[in-house]
This record gives structure tokens, sequence and C-alpha cells, in this order.
């Protein structure tokens, strides 16, 4: 090895180490993980994607790596958050360990292509049911139901409602609700971001005005940043249903899916996984909504 590289290795060592000590300095909470109650050799019929799942002893799920409380990727390269836990719920169900989990990173432009190739089985990523998604892909649930907020810098005082963004630049993730929400309705100006985290450093460094989304994700970033960011008001404009999204008309397994959310509600482990992530800032716990069996 040269100098330089053992130089680069170094530089590249101790800024990994500094990443690591900012996050741990950070406010904010921390969501939990868990390892559901594995099924003992579950039985589906013949065929089916249940089935397939099973036997195969693996399922391959997309959520969000950059969304604290539902779905953030810690320095161990794991996921965590309620749509995780969600996730491994389901996989539990069908007799797959936490660990046999395959976790895959979908945007909110990629979550339809990335079911309909078959690169995921299920996506679990605060994804909104909506008609024009359900074109192409079907929808389990909702299994819980966000509504659009505006996220603000916290010595902003001027924009409290909607309807203050109307010309001003606003920033959300290319092809998501919220973002055709806040041109089509609102008037803003639109600020495309691959991700929602993205967003961040364009507020922060005022370049934008606001960030919008669903309230929960803006929640999980103000919880992280509350000396840099605020929520400009505690009312949502929007109600956003958040779905499971699989192959397109695959009903058997949407039904099956269905029949475990509700379970899940009853047997208290849909209130275990909010309290253990979203949970730790969002005191109140959710009751599962009704369940869409179109």
């Amino acid at each position: 090895m040269t100098a330089f590289m053992t130089r680069r290795k170094s530089l590249f060592v101790a800024a990994t180490a500094a990443l690591a000590l900012s996050l741990s300095a950070c406010g904010g909470s921390t969501p939990g993980t868990s390892n559901p109650s594995v099924a003992e050799k579950p039985t589906f019929a013949a065929n089916s994607t249940m089935a397939k799942l099973s036997s195969a002893g693996t399922i391959k799920i997309g959520t969000k790596y950059d969304q604290p409380l539902f779905g953030q990727v810690g320095l161990d390269g794991k996921p965590v958050g309620f749509d995780v836990e969600m996730g491994k719920l389901i996989a539990a169900k069908l007799g797959i360990a936490a660990d046999k989990i395959e976790w895959s990173e979908t945007v909110s432009a990629n979550r339809e292509p990335f079911i309909e190739q078959g690169k995921v089985d299920l996506v679990i990523a605060t994804y909104t049911i909506n008609d024009k998604r359900k074109q192409v892909v079907s929808f389990a649930g909702p299994y819980y139901e966000a509504g659009q907020a505006l996220m603000v810098n916290k010595d902003n005082d001027s924009i409290k409602k909607p309807e203050d963004v109307k010309g001003k630049k606003v920033c959300s993730v290319t092809g998501s609700t919220p973002a055709g929400t806040i041109v089509d309705k609102y008037g803003a100006v639109l600020v495309p971001a691959a991700t929602y985290s993205a967003c961040l450093e364009p507020l922060r460094n005022k370049q934008v005005e606001a960030v919008t989304t669903d309230n929960v994700i803006l929640a999980g970033f103000v919880d992280k940043e509350p000396d840099a960011f605020k929520l400009a008001s505690d009312q949502t404009f929007t109600k956003e249903p958040y779905g499971i999204g699989l192959k397109k008309d695959d009903t058997e397994f949407r039904n099956w899916i269905n029949d475990q959310l509700e379970a899940f509600s009853k047997d208290g482990s849909y209130k275990k996984a909010w309290e253990a992530t979203a949970g730790t800032v969002i005191k109140t716990a959710p009751e599962l909504p009704a369940i869409n069996r179109y």
C-alpha cells in the first residue's frame, strides 16, 4: 500500500468515526428492533406466493432507508422503523426469520418498478395507496393513515398552512404524492430531490422555505434536529393511507396479508411495533385503519 493510499484510508476511518460520534450525539429517539416469533412449518395453498416464499425461506422487502421512525438504516447497515417491523411480522407468519429478510432501499420513484420487475416481493415504505398506483401494483392495507404537513426552519414563522407556500420554493421527493399536491393544489415551486433527507440541507441553508411530506416522516426529522427544524403546524392537510405494495392482481397474497394485519391489531403486535419505533416520538398509538379489501 502506498503512503497516499494509507493516508486516504486513515482519513476515511477518521471521517467514519466522526460521523458515528455526531450521530450518537444528535438529539432524537432511536427506534427499537425486534425478532418476532417465527411460525413453525406454516402451510399454504400449493403454488401460492405464500407457499413459494415459505419454501424458499427468504423474502425480499423494499423500504425507505432515510426516514426516521419508519425506515432508516443505522450505522450497522440494517434498517429500523415501523415499516421494518411490519415487514418482520409478515415474514414471521411465513416462517421466515428476521435475519432471512433481504432488504432493498426503495425511494418514491422506484417502488412500482421494483415490484413489477420482481426485485422485491413487497414494498413497505410509507407508500400511499392511490388509484394511479393501483393501475400497476396491488396494495394490502392500509396499515396506517398519515397526513401531509410542512417542515420549516426553527426561526420561520411566516409559514403556518399550505396556502402560505404559494410561489415559494418547497422541497419534496420526485414522484411522490406530496410533491404533486403542493404544486397542483397550493401553487408552490417544487425543488425536487431523490430522497427526503436530501431536502434537509437546502432547507437549512434557506435555498428552500419548506419541506413537505407526511407528518410522521417530518416528525422524525424534527426529533433528530429539534434546534434546527419544526413543523409549521400540528395540522395535516391530506389523508395518506399507507399500504403494502405487491405484484398486481396477486389477490390471494393480498388477502392473506390483510388477514395478518387484522390479526396483528388484535394480538397486540401492531401496538408493540409502533411503541418500539414511531411511538418513541408520537406517543399516541394509532388504531389499525379499516382494511380496504377491494
